[in-house]
């Protein structure tokens, strides 16, 4: 046992004997659980101490990652793992009778993320942490995350997160680091001898409380932290009020702050919506550069070394007004000049677009920032005015191209030109794009800056997805090409060397096995369907947007579900699995989960079709139960629109499993393509260029009255499900079909067919699953981040 294990084992029998006056045998269930939570923090704690000492005296060049959200799951198992404590804690536990996995299954996922964003922000900080880098996320404490998703009749129902109840013990308090950030109010400018000053008044302020959530990296002796602010209003309780027995009013101010820090991604489609998204954006961005330029100058006196010794990373357009943030603080603040603040300002950020939809990419109104940021605003309109004037100035030849990079334009603040205009670096998420991005969507400002646009690959953290997710088959990784690739995930090619190996193929299949029996344990539990785990598990799990198609896939469904019924169709058994939230106010990707439960319900309840296939949709979709769904996997469904993911994790997630990819030639598909080959991986539908030139001129309706394969399907899912309306999908489908099912259709189904040749040759398909195992090397986030770090942030690992 290491001296690690020692002293969280010691904590652990010291807390329950100080906090609760028993012994560990003698405790309860949550008397232990805290216990075993807190002592393992202690341990980060005091690595975290020992690592800020070194990253001080060597005067390191620090990273700072600002995001909405970091989808960080659970923290339990990952920092025992990391640690290398978590056999040694076990056994301990074991001592007194406990099951370490029951404590697992206590803690909740974190309410700090939604999707592909927010998990990748958070491999991001295991990867950094594990290779020594120091690095600070910043972002909100959301006190209920983005909603418990409950499934009744088919619809999405949002209940609160209540996450800090048991996951909160990983929090650490920093009351002595509070800071305040201004809302509204007027601001007045005067000249003066020292030129133009300006004056905030009228303000509402609110307190931003910070709490830090400690980083753990494996086989390192970093800890990093995620920086969470909570808000509160600097006058909370109004004891006058409550005197005079206006109770509600007496807490007015408390409710208006704590609203900010209640939940993620507030629906937006309306006005007070709007209102509460730009002031958590505002708030974490204000409360995080406040402190970093607060620590910058304690230590230095000057910030005219400030990007010499710190980057901040703008992740996504939602902390775009770091800009006039970062502007405001060294104008207002610490008396800079404008020409000088903002030549600090645009050496200092760095951003990374996660989009390539024009329609997708944030804009706020100006009257809504004007009113809620009335200085941010005044800097936003400056810099919008030196841009547009350099523009005219230096590239009149662009013409009417300076609409599009305008910040200010059509009533409206672009936050992607803001963010652009005010980093040195922009990247995109993979190479398609990468590509488009300087093709398309921001050609104009490729055309201004050519060396500003560059491009990371995102990656996964693998020693969470693969080594934790997937034991048995980390195990087997272990046992033919030794440990090495749980540090250095380049190392799992050599797995390719088995590709004749029957007895690997063998032990493959085997494993794949019990992944899916441990998902139909669940799948019986939570949904009361009964799954074969001899068939075919096709799995799309992720966000429910319509670009991402989950309508496409349950397309198929419906028409193999028809070819049974009543064409004969025999095929081999399928089990179809989704999981995936939609967004609140989302009304047509809450019909589409509604279609897809539906589907459920009736092959359920049809004996004619229910031993071909299965489908389930399963609820609440998060880090911990991706990690039982994703092992268990054989096809991995990718099947966005080409041309509009800019890339995507599950894919990568999926793969490192040894799930085959079926899906578009669209973000890091393409990538994947290139590293498996086309034998290891099932490409359909249009290109990206071809799905451009059919836009021009794309009629749905002619597929579906030109197709009778397609008319028999869409007509189906109008008429054919009892006691279920789906009008509003069908006419999506034959009057709009702004992602193109019906055009990708029969390519689809066509690709479905080669997934049926191969998997029934099962030599054949455990060889094509090898083949995604051991060439996923690339797709590490350490990779990932080693090209920030080199590439964009020039920052080096702590010695």
């Amino acid at each position: 046992m290491n001296k690690l294990s020692e002293n969280i084992i010691n904590n652990i029998n010291k807390i329950m004997e100080v906090n609760f006056g028993s012994d560990l045998a003698a405790g309860n269930p949550r008397q232990v659980y805290e216990a075993l939570i807190t002592a393992t923090n202690m341990a980060l704690k005091e690595k975290r101490s020992a690592f800020t000492k070194k990253v001080k005296e060597q005067e390191a060049k620090q990273v700072y990652y600002m995001s909405m959200e970091f989808l960080v799951g659970t923290s339990l198992k990952n920092n025992l793992w990391n640690l290398g404590v978590e056999d040694d804690v076990a056994a301990h536990l074991k001592t007194a009778g406990y099951d370490i996995e029951d404590f697992y299954e206590m803690e909740p996922d974190a309410g700090l993320g939604n999707g592909g964003l927010g998990r990748l922000a958070s491999c991001y900080m295991d990867s950094l942490t594990t290779l020594g880098y120091p690095v600070t996320g910043f972002s909100i404490r959301y006190e209920f995350g983005i909603f418990k998703q409950v499934i009744i009749d088919g619809w999405q129902n949002e209940f609160p997160d209540s996450w800090i109840d048991k996951a909160g013990y990983w929090l650490n308090p920093r009351l002595d680091e509070e800071v305040e950030v201004r809302f509204f109010g007027n601001v007045n400018e005067n000249w003066t001898e020292n030129g133009l000053t300006t004056e905030h008044t009228g303000y509402v302020s609110v307190l931003a409380t910070p709490y830090d959530l400690f980083i753990s990296g494996y086989d390192t002796e970093a800890v990093n932290s995620l920086r969470l602010w909570s808000a509160k209003a600097t006058s909370g309780f109004n004891m006058d009020l409550f005197s005079k027995g206006e109770y509600v009013k007496s807490t007015e101010n408390e409710a208006i702050a704590s609203s900010i820090s209640k939940v993620l991604y507030p629906a937006d489609n309306t006005y007070e919506g709007k209102s509460l998204r730009l002031k958590q954006q505002y708030f974490f961005v204000s409360a995080s550069l406040q402190q970093i330029t607060k620590k910058h100058f304690k230590r230095y006196g000057t910030f005219d070394n400030f990007a010499e010794k710190n980057v901040i990373h703008i992740n996504d357009t939602h902390p775009s007004l770091c800009v006039p943030e970062l502007m405001r603080i060294l104008m207002d603040d610490y008396n800079y000049k404008w020409d000088k603040a903002w030549e600090i300002t645009a050496e200092s950020l760095a951003y990374t677009n996660h989009t390539v939809m024009s329609e997708a990419l944030e804009k706020w109104p100006v009257d809504l920032v004007k009113s809620h940021l009335p200085r941010i605003y005044t800097i936003i309109e400056e810099i919008n005015r030196r841009f547009c004037s350099y523009i005219y100035e230096h590239h009149a030849h662009l013409g009417g191209g300076i609409n599009n990079m305008a910040i200010i334009e059509g009533g409206m603040v672009k936050m992607a030109n803001l963010c652009i205009a005010g980093s040195y670096s922009v990247n995109g998420v993979s190479k398609l794009h990468s590509e488009i991005l300087k093709a398309d969507t921001f050609r104009d400002f490729n055309c201004v800056y050519p060396d500003k646009f560059t491009n990371v690959t995102n990656g996964i953290t693998h020693r969470r997805w693969l080594c934790q997710a997937n034991p048995l088959l980390s195990e087997l990784l272990t046992e033919k090409i030794g440990d090495g690739f749980k540090k250095s995930l380049e190392n799992i090619e050599k797995f390719n060397d088995f590709i004749d190996d029957e007895e690997v193929l063998a032990s493959l299949r085997e494993i794949k096995k019990a992944n899916k029996k441990r998902l139909a344990e669940y799948v019986a539990k939570k949904n009361g369907i009964e799954l074969n785990c001899d068939s075919l598990f096709d799995i799309q799990v992720k966000r429910l947007h319509e670009y991402k198609r989950q309508l496409l896939n349950a397309m198929h469904i419906v028409d193999l579900y028809l070819r049974i019924k009543y064409d004969g169709h025999r095929p081999l058994p399928k089990t179809f699995i989704f999981a995936a939230k939609a967004s609140a106010g989302y009304f047509m990707a809450k019909e589409i989960i509604r279609l897809i439960c539906a589907l459920s319900e009736m092959i359920e309840r049809d004996p004619d079709v229910r031993d071909y296939m299965k489908v389930v949709f399963i609820a609440d979709y998060k880090v911990s139960l991706a990690e039982i769904i994703i092992p268990a996997a054989d096809i991995s469904e990718q099947i966005s629109q080409a041309g509009k993911e800019a890339s995507g994790t599950g894919n990568m997630k999926l793969m490192i499993n040894g799930a085959v990819t079926l899906g578009t030639m669209d973000g890091a598909n393409v990538e994947i393509y290139e590293c498996v080959g086309e034998d290891n991986i099932f490409i359909f539908g249009m290109s990206t260029p071809e799905v451009s030139e059919l836009a021009r001129h794309y009629n749905p309706r002619s597929y579906y009255e030109g197709n009778a394969r397609i008319k028999r399907v869409v007509d189906f899912i109008k008429d054919g499900i009892p006691g279920k309306n789906f009008d509003s999908i069908y006419n999506y489908l034959i009057n709009s079909d702004p992602y193109m099912n019906l055009a990708d259709f029969e390519s689809y189904c066509a690709a479905h067919e080669r997934v049926n040749e191969a998997y029934a040759d099962s030599d054949r398909f455990t060889k094509m699953s090898l083949k995604n195992i051991a060439n996923a090397g690339m797709f590490a986030s350490d990779r990932s981040v080693t090209d920030y770090a080199e590439g964009i942030w020039h920052t080096k690992p702590i010695k």
